[in-house]
């Protein structure tokens, strides 16, 4: 396993973050793909025993018992200064905002109660699991450097978000003395690279860690044509990500396929090998062994520039989708309330 720096910060992280999506309750989730406890042990022990010390979850993946479950098992198998821990917080509720609760008094719950769920005094790494179009952003990033402050965050990230927006926050933080966001996690991979466009660059200009996720485009990017599986078949998010672009990945899948088998390795080292020569540390989830061993085996792997040129070059654009199309309907939405002068200052 290979480590390096996340971004501006002291964080030395494994090049696989293992991504925990995958652990936690059905019953209290929406996946009924998700591992129960004592197979999430058996994931996240192998990770540790390939190297990987980076590991990514949220209070939103199967009502915090994904966190549970995370907590558990590093605190059983790993030393705590060992490993680097994110997880992340959803936006305030419309419950909440009616309530009158704060953004920085929802920043503080939601924290406290994850790190009740992990176990643990602070995490590394505390994200934003979206952009918040409801709440004002200094309540949000005071919010956020306050847990710094207080040593309940070493360091806070970004998740779908655009680089506009982390560009606002961060020169926010900048004229405040508040802390920076240190790293994105979006919606990144071979058959999705619209990040390309204006986050990539901003984050090299910036040092700002890329810890995409989606990294094997939910299965698809592992598996070749016709091969199937019980998350293909049963994951509906991935479906609205991917179904409609099937025919224009088709070629880029086929590629992936064509050179693992020249190379001798499976298409999952292929599409992660790829993606480690764009980001820091691609977020992998994991239900099954052979999952985490591939993409452990993928940082070994490197593919020359024509390679990874013959990877890219079927590709088209892609519209956005889940989130992110969310994302760019409020922000419209926002522009356009500003824009008529009817946003209450």
């Amino acid at each position: 396993m290979d480590y390096t720096k996340l971004g501006n910060s002291d964080l030395n992280v494994s090049r696989i973050c293992m991504g925990c999506m995958g652990f936690g309750d059905a019953q209290n989730g929406q996946h009924s793909w998700t591992l129960d406890e004592t197979h999430s042990r058996e994931i996240i022990r192998l990770g540790l025993e390939l190297g990987i010390n980076f590991f990514d979850t949220a209070i939103g993946y199967q009502s915090g018992t994904s966190e549970q479950y995370v907590g558990r098992a590093l605190r059983d198998f790993a030393r705590r200064d060992r490993v680097v821990v994110a997880t992340k917080f959803l936006p305030r509720t419309n419950e909440e905002i009616q309530a009158g609760i704060s953004g920085q008094e929802h920043i503080r719950r939601m924290l406290d109660k994850s790190l009740q769920n992990l176990g643990m005094d602070y995490v590394d790494l505390y994200i934003c699991h979206m952009w918040d179009h409801q709440t004002p952003l200094f309540d949000i990033m005071e919010g956020l450097n306050n847990a710094v402050k207080a040593g309940k965050a070493r360091y806070i990230g970004i998740s779908n978000c655009f680089a506009w927006q982390l560009a606002k926050a961060n020169a926010l933080a900048e004229r405040e003395g508040f802390a920076k966001f240190i790293s994105v996690q979006g919606h990144y991979n071979l058959i999705f690279r619209e990040e390309e466009r204006e986050m990539a660059p901003y984050c090299r200009e910036e040092n700002i860690a890329m810890t995409p996720y989606s990294a094997l485009a939910g299965g698809r990017l592992c598996r070749h044509p016709g091969e199937t599986s019980k998350r293909l078949q049963e994951d509906s998010y991935a479906r609205l990500k991917y179904g409609a672009s099937q025919d224009q990945d088709a070629p880029i899948l086929a590629r992936v396929a064509e050179l693992a088998d020249r190379k001798g390795v499976s298409m999952t080292e292929v599409s992660l090998a790829w993606l480690l020569t764009k980001v820091t540390a691609p977020v992998v989830g994991a239900t099954k062994p052979h999952h985490i061993e591939g993409a452990a085996k993928a940082v070994e792997l490197e593919l020359t520039k024509e390679e990874c040129a013959y990877l890219e070059e079927p590709y088209t654009p892609h519209p956005l989708v889940g989130v992110m199309a969310q994302n760019t309907a409020q922000a419209a939405k926002d522009a356009h309330v500003w824009s008529t002068g009817s946003q209450t200052i």
